[in-house]
């Protein structure tokens, strides 16, 4: 369910980018830009999940050394990568430019996104929020 929930909120959070940044656009009738938006959302998702692990290890020096300022730059060039794949499964999303457009809409997609999930938890993290308690033998030992 959580899953669900995940691509739910970077769906919306990419219509959202479509809307307040002019270079990223999304086409068609409502039911297209609806199911266009979804597929994208999970084709970001995958090329997040996939690529970015391997660019953080291979690329650690830059990240280090720009204090993670150039994962603006990556996040901007993933999404490049998410639009150009969407163009070759004939989606009508289409990112016009690297810079502004793609880092700008990578950003906006990433905060937007993380505030979104701040409210509206996916449900895995349902063991984070409780207080993990002591074995028996040493409860008597602590709370005296």
């Amino acid at each position: 369910m959580g899953i669900l929930i995940r691509l739910a909120v970077s769906a919306f959070t990419v219509w959202l980018a479509t809307l307040v940044i002019s270079g990223i656009t999304v086409e068609g009738t409502t039911g297209r830009k609806v199911l266009t938006v979804v597929v994208v959302a999970a084709i970001f998702g995958i090329v997040n999940a996939v690529l970015r692990p391997i660019i953080k290890t291979i690329g650690c020096w830059a990240y280090l050394l720009t204090l993670g300022l150039v994962s603006l730059l990556v996040n901007g060039l993933l999404l490049l990568l998410t639009s150009w794949i969407a163009e070759k499964l004939d989606l009508a999303f289409h990112v016009d430019e690297f810079w502004p457009t793609a880092v700008l809409g990578a950003l906006f997609i990433g905060v937007v996104s993380w505030v979104i999930n701040l409210v509206i938890p996916d449900g895995g993290d349902k063991n984070r929020d409780r207080r993990r308690e002591p074995p028996p033998q040493y409860r008597q030992q602590y709370y005296r």
